[in-house]
């Protein structure tokens, strides 16, 4: 019985040997990678998400390849503008890979050649503009870059999707003046807040001023108009009483002496002392002679 006992152990441990090697081939590819596989040292094939089997000893995973879209930040790069103004300004590129084979073969350090690359194209843009264009054309310069490395990273299997320029710093001195710059923009549209907004209070007080004077002229002519009309109406009822009064004697007929005695209460009127000449129509001298007459006759009688 210990003559066999070896005899069985080396089946059992090649098996197990043969089980493990088997089980080590059976490879998960993740949800959004892809596993590039040679065989022999040569490109084989690229896996896909879901289960694999490798031929043992044969083939073996070159590079796992991840199919999200990656974000690098690279460090600030001195660039000089047009005018001689030195800055620095570091980019943010995110990209994706559509091509895990050319990923894997068509350059060496794919990161390393993104990050070259864009620097010599942010200098390339940036030497053709000034300073003031570099600070307000980011989007432009964005687009620029972004076009240029999609260009030149399809022979790697790698898409730019976007480009942005996270900081740009201009010299210290630069900056100061800048700032003094933008100080003063803010106090120049301050004194013009305020010079509008006095000009503004002024139009509106005139306008109270004139509207209030409007509204007394049209008070005054109101009340004038009102007087006016009363005064009218005054005289209209006097001069309509005389009118009754004159129709109402015609309509009477009176006699002479009548007539008469009304005139010497007319005339005893306007002889209140207050008129400093009066004048006597005849009808009235007449009768104040006959008057007269009848009074010494009176005086004269025997007695």
């Amino acid at each position: 019985m210990q003559f066999y006992l070896p005899a069985l152990i080396l089946p059992a441990i090649i098996i197990l040997i043969v089980l493990i090697i088997l089980v080590r081939c059976i490879k998960i590819v993740p949800q959004a990678h892809a596993f590039v596989i040679e065989r022999l040292g040569a490109y084989n094939t690229t896996w896909g998400t879901g289960l694999h089997l490798k031929v043992p000893f044969i083939d073996r995973i070159s590079r796992k390849v991840s199919l999200k879209e990656q974000v690098v930040d690279f460090p600030p790069q001195p660039v000089i503008t047009r005018d001689n103004v030195t800055m620095q300004i570091d980019t943010v590129v995110y990209f994706e890979i559509t091509d895990p084979k050319l990923y894997s073969y068509g350059v060496e350090n794919p990161l390393a050649a993104i990050e070259n690359l864009t620097a010599t194209t942010l200098r390339n843009i940036i030497g053709d503009l000034e300073l003031d264009s570099t600070l307000t054309s980011r989007d432009t310069i964005n687009d620029k870059i972004r076009i240029i490395l999609d260009e030149a990273t399809d022979a790697w299997g790698i898409k730019v999707i976007r480009v942005e320029l996270k900081n740009i710093l201009p010299p210290r001195e630069i900056q100061e003046a800048m700032e003094k710059q933008m100080k003063a923009e803010r106090e120049r549209r301050a004194r013009i807040l305020d010079a509008e907004g006095e000009k503004r209070s002024q139009i509106l007080v005139a306008e109270g001023m004139k509207e209030s004077a409007i509204l007394k002229a049209d008070a005054v002519k109101e009340q004038k108009i009102r007087e006016a009309s009363g005064e009218a109406e005054a005289i209209l009822a006097v001069q309509k009483a005389n009118a009754d009064a004159i129709k109402m004697l015609n309509e009477a007929m009176p006699s002479d002496g009548v007539i008469a005695l009304k005139s010497l209460e007319a005339f005893a009127k306007a002889a209140d002392g207050k008129a400093t000449k009066i004048i006597i129509p005849s009808d009235i001298q007449n009768m104040a002679g006959y008057v007269t007459s009848l009074k010494e006759l009176w005086d004269n009688k025997p007695e």
